[in-house]
């Protein structure tokens, strides 16, 4: 096991209403306040207004910046960085799920220094302020909400990349499952998939951590017992609130401690299909992990059949895979491009911007001999 220090410094209120604590918070940290959103969702289930409402009732100056994209883009989040300098804010407040939680985090690191956020995300610069983040979660999938992770991509330098710093850890998140209602049947199946692979990405990380390996599988059983009722019950709080839990649960820490790091590969290989086709993060996961999973297969052959006779009671390569595969399928995520609408002649695009951008992971390597073999694998 690897030696680690634990300092998640995000403060995380969970449950119903628990945005009313929102104006004890906010009073604190300024009177001008950035408000960061997506499209119109917030507004038709009405988040916008309970929040709006309580920023107002703490006599909070608002500026709002919305129409981030489910895969962000760089070019939006220097826009809204701009008026946020423009108008002297003292803290973010990000009101959605993962994307619109990763734009305002590099708005909150970029605002203070006057910073380009595309030189941040590759690293050139040096960062070492930020102003204080707020977050209202309002998917449950990519933990983002209590983790110092960011990914944005640029259409200019055909790149969707990510980014760490514990500046970036929100100061504060709001975590009420009954916002997630009106996510629909499908982002939700997606939500459970991008669950999944990042209990995956730390498990297939290196080094042993026996107690973070028992947090992956309880993570995953979790979703395997609780997600097929959940996408036929919509409205159920208890199903949602498992959900946001997990996906909390699944990235801020508890699966990666004593590991050098997880690997990410599928998440890189992930990032460039939804890059050239808009796909859905979580999406993209479920249908290259298995093929990820059948490249590697004898290079991880031990930990894929401990997580098989823990997931699965089974003590054979080929089904601890088919296993993870039927899973995804069991929460209507896909697992071949077809069920996405991207064709099979694609593949050639798809491994080109592998290679253009260098694809890889952490621990498992990716040469473009794996690449090739993996986009070929995948239906």
């Amino acid at each position: 096991m690897q030696n680690f220090i634990v300092n998640n410094p995000t403060k995380l209120f969970f449950g119903q209403n628990v945005c009313n604590n929102l104006p004890e918070i906010v009073t604190e940290l300024g009177n001008c306040a950035l408000m960061v959103y997506g499209k119109n969702s917030i507004k038709a289930n009405g988040v916008y207004n309970i929040v709006n409402n309580l920023l107002s009732r703490s006599n909070i100056k608002v500026i709002e910046f919305s129409g981030i994209k489910s895969n962000p883009e760089v070019e939006d989040v220097k826009k809204a960085i701009e008026i946020g300098i423009a108008n002297k804010v003292n803290f973010v407040i990000a009101v959605g799920g993962g994307s619109v939680i990763d734009s305002a985090k590099i708005m909150s690191l970029c605002i203070p220094q006057k910073l380009n956020p595309w030189d941040v995300m590759k690293y050139k610069v040096t960062t070492n302020s930020a102003i204080p983040l707020i977050t209202v979660l309002t998917l449950a999938a990519t933990g983002s909400e209590m983790n110092q992770f960011s990914v944005l991509q640029n259409s200019k330098t055909s790149e969707k990349i990510g980014f760490g710093s514990s500046l970036i850890y929100p100061k504060v998140s709001f975590c009420d499952p009954s916002f997630t209602f009106s996510v629909s049947k499908q982002n939700t199946s997606y939500g459970l998939a991008d669950i999944i692979a990042h209990c995956l990405e730390a498990y297939f990380g290196s080094d042993n951590n026996l107690l973070a390996d028992r947090f992956v599988v309880s993570i995953i059983k979790e979703i395997r017992d609780f997600g097929p009722l959940l996408l036929n019950n919509l409205n159920n709080y208890e199903l949602r609130a498992r959900a946001m839990w997990a996906s909390t649960c699944a990235l801020n820490g508890l699966t990666f401690y004593g590991k050098k790091s997880g690997d990410w590969g599928v998440h890189d290989i992930g990032h460039s299909i939804s890059f050239l086709f808009d796909t859905p993060h979580g999406a993209t996961l479920s249908i290259v992990y298995p093929a990820w999973l059948k490249h590697f297969k004898d290079k991880i052959s031990e930990k894929l059949l401990w997580l098989g006779k823990e997931l699965f009671n089974t003590n054979n390569l080929n089904d601890s895979i088919q296993g993870i595969e039927n899973l995804f399928t069991s929460i209507g995520s896909p697992t071949k491009l077809s069920q996405v609408n991207i064709l099979n002649n694609e593949k050639k695009n798809i491994l080109s911007l592998l290679v253009k951008n260098k694809a890889t992971g952490m621990f498992h390597k990716l040469n473009n001999s794996d690449l090739e073999s993996i986009i070929n694998i995948i239906d």
